[in-house]
């Protein structure tokens, strides 16, 4: 390096690398990096985008599968669907922009994810967003999530993308750092399946989209470092009109067989995905940065070669298509530059007006980031919760149980998020957004996709592995309830900082529990994204992976919404409910009503939770449900509430199937029974005349079967095993505080 500085602080380390990794640089080099070398290591070796702390774990994950098409380490997993098409989908997170600037932040987030489809081929055809902030009651937590949901809804609004659903979570750890990760699933004929690699000496290396301007230089070493109060940041700003042209001019270009490779231009810019294609091709590039069309005067090849600029993708063209494929960009009014051509050398070489100013081997810069597995330590909290005496949270008298159903009907956590939604446009809607897992039918085919994502973190935070594994079981329970089998996941692993001994035990465990669950259910991972350094002034976030479970319906005209039909169909549980006191851990009664986040959450039943899977997909083919819905936040309770609520406002009558104390579950209470969480266990109605077909059902699968009671009226009485009314509601008492929950403060 020759700059000139008088800053005493490396530089190097303000580019956020570490001495050490300075010096393995040097190492690997075997010289010093200029400045414009530096740069490109410190976005490239950085958390957001080398994944130093967690790609040792990861590789425990299962990624294979029958359905599997494309597996990890490409933009995003690709699963076969049927009819000779698939489906792309993967989850990414934009935490770090989101709390400075929340609807560039949410907008970008978006745009980036449908990149990533788009770059495998994929049209996108849906959008989710599982997102938390801090309690609602707070004016700065309203601010950010009226600009992320903005952000969100207008990026997808402008590309005609439907957003079809999603999850939202409040809770004081995320006061300060608030989650926003997005979702996205494209489809694609099988032949028309695009990897991102720089394959094929002498073809040419194209830029497609917006010109590259200063926006965002640096800002993946940003997402890589707690935030505090002081924190600023070149957040890029998204064009979603771009956008949708982008997609139109990439589908057309490689559908006309132009495209050999292609790539999004996420974090890190045209560094990171020259430096990837080349890496997953085994090549290299040479890239002549003064053609890179620029939208500010006298940039540099560093701020050329580090610039976010968002909506544009990098392309590799066989060189009698470059006229095409600039014809074709032409068309849609977007940039089609060649910029370099790909070279045997192995290396990201750099030159400006023919002038070398970088040459750094593709192995060294992609791939020899040191891959960290630090000291970890259990957390003391995770003994006190474990140890915590449930016998101090008092049982509540049975006439306040209807209080507390309304209350815990109306907590932001359980209530409708359907306020949410009512700015997205949802083009072909099977369902509603905030209404069940969310579905989209395959053009074309009698088929259908469901999506889920899911993720408990109070459950993750007092037993990372248990509470992870819950994740992936509610996430696959949540598609299984529309009679969709789960095919694979992605997922978001949102914590803390991983240098410090108890977030990486944290994060150690919980992709353990994941491994253990995908592994149980036969559910491979096909990629996702890891945001660390989630916490600002020492406070981190609950930690929070985020499941993103696809399933496919054989069927759409089968498929099984979450509310109660006719009058007179049985109402049964599947599965089981615990109704020990350690059924309370982690549950929203337990915080809402005693004001405590406390126990430790026992872990998932993974071979029953397999059978329920199969006793529903099993059950929806044979047309034998009329309505199910998992248990989850909120307990039985809330479940059959919601089973009255969403949809024809039927009521029901229920008898709970509660042990008695001396049975096999000695210290169950009714609060547990009625409100804990969590559950292997889905409940279910149908019409009388299928009873003995269900139980066989329930048999063939052993899975176990509770006959709860009748739908009917415009009440939920929910009894005890003597017949004693526990909780009596109306369906439009029930609806009010569901349906305004969220809706109260959003005005």
């Amino acid at each position: 390096m020759t700059e000139e500085r008088t800053n005493p602080v490396p530089l190097w380390r303000e580019m956020g690398l570490k001495d050490e990794e300075y010096k393995l640089i040097v190492e690997k080099l075997g010289r010093e990096p200029n400045y414009t070398e530096l740069g490109m290591f410190a976005v490239l070796w950085s958390e957001h985008c080398a994944y130093k702390h967690s790609k040792s774990l990861l590789r425990g994950l299962p990624t294979q599968g029958e359905k599997v098409l494309v597996g990890p380490g490409e933009n995003a997993g690709v699963v076969d669907i049927g009819h000779g098409l698939a489906c792309a989908f993967k989850i990414e997170s934009h935490n770090h922009p989101s709390a400075i600037e929340p609807y560039e932040g949410a907008a970008t987030g978006i745009g980036g994810i449908v990149r990533d489809i788009l770059a495998m081929g994929a049209k996108p055809v849906a959008a989710l967003d599982s997102l938390r902030f801090g309690p609602l009651t707070d004016e700065r937590t309203r601010f950010l999530l009226k600009g992320v949901i903005e952000g969100a809804a207008d990026y997808c609004n402008t590309l005609g993308l439907a957003g079809v659903g999603g999850e939202t979570w409040f809770g004081e750890p995320y006061r300060q750092n608030p989650l926003v990760n997005v979702f996205c699933a494209g489809i694609l004929k099988h032949e028309d399946l695009h990897r991102g690699g720089a394959y094929g000496v002498g073809n040419v290396v194209m830029i497609v989209g917006r010109a590259t301007g200063r926006d965002g230089i640096h800002a993946c070493t940003f997402a890589s470092e707690e935030l505090d109060e002081d924190t600023q940041a070149n957040v890029p700003k998204g064009h979603p009109v771009t956008g949708r042209k982008l997609i139109a001019a990439c589908l057309e270009m490689m559908k006309e067989g132009a495209v050999v490779g292609v790539q999004d231009m996420g974090a890190a810019g045209i560094t990171s995905s020259s430096a990837e294609t080349a890496s997953r091709a085994g090549t290299g590039l040479a890239i002549e940065a003064s053609r890179v069309p620029v939208a500010e005067e006298g940039m540099t090849p560093y701020e050329i070669m580090l610039s976010e600029t968002q909506e544009r993708m990098l392309l590799i063209v066989k060189p009698g298509m470059v006229d095409r494929v600039e014809s074709i960009g032409k068309k849609w009014g977007l940039n089609a530059q060649a910029i370099g051509e790909v070279t045997g050398s192995g290396c990201l070489q750099v030159l400006h007006n023919g002038q070398e100013v970088a040459s750094i081997p593709v192995s060294v810069l992609a791939e020899g980031a040191p891959v960290y597995t630090p000291e970890w330590a259990v957390p003391g909290y995770i003994d006190e919760n474990a140890a915590f005496d449930f016998s101090q949270v008092c049982v509540p008298e049975t006439e306040k149980l209807r209080d507390i159903l309304l209350d815990l009907l109306a907590s932001p956590n359980i209530a409708s998020k359907e306020p949410l939604y009512t700015s997205f446009l949802v083009s072909d809607p099977v369902t509603r957004p905030g209404y069940g897992a969310p579905i989209t039918g395959v053009e074309g085919t009698n088929k259908a996709l469901a999506f889920s994502v899911d993720c408990n973190g109070k459950l993750v935070y007092l037993n990372p592995r248990g509470g992870t594994a819950w994740a992936v079981a509610e996430a696959a329970r949540n598609v299984a309830v529309t009679g969709a089998q789960p095919v694979a996941l992605t997922n978001g692993l949102n914590f803390g900082n991983p240098e410090k001994p108890e977030i990486y035990w944290q994060l150690k465990e919980a992709v353990s529990g994941m491994s253990e669950a995908c592994r149980a259910l036969g559910i491979p991972v096909t990629g996702g994204n890891v945001s660390l350094y989630n916490e600002t002034g020492g406070q981190p976030i609950y930690p929070t992976p985020i499941i993103g479970m696809l399933g496919i319906i054989d069927d759409v005209e089968k498929r099984i919404s979450p509310s109660f039909k006719e009058e007179g169909d049985i109402v049964a549980l599947l599965g089981e409910i615990d109704s020990r006191a350690r059924a309370l851990s982690g549950s929203e009664y337990l915080e809402r009503v005693h004001g405590l986040v406390a126990g430790s959450p026992c872990d998932p039943d993974l071979q029953l939770e397999k059978r329920i899977i199969g006793a529903l997909v099993e059950g929806t083919e044979h047309g034998l449900f009329q309505s199910a819905q998992d248990l989850s936040e909120g307990g039985l309770a809330v479940t059959l509430a919601e089973c009255c609520i969403l949809g024809s406002g039927k009521g029901a009558t229920v008898c709970v199937p509660q042990a008695e104390a001396g049975e096999d579950q000695a210290d169950s209470r009714i609060d547990a029974a009625l409100f804990g969480e969590p559950n292997s266990a889905v409940v279910v109605s149908f019409k009388a005349g299928f009873l003995s077909a269900v139980e066989r059902l329930c048999r063939k699968h052993s899975v176990p079967f509770h006959n709860l009671g009748t739908v009917g009226g415009d009440s939920l009485a929910i009894k005890d095993k003597s017949g004693r009314i526990l909780i009596c509601a109306g369906v439009a008492e029930m609806k009010e505080p569901w349906q305004n929950g969220i809706k109260r403060f959003m005005s």
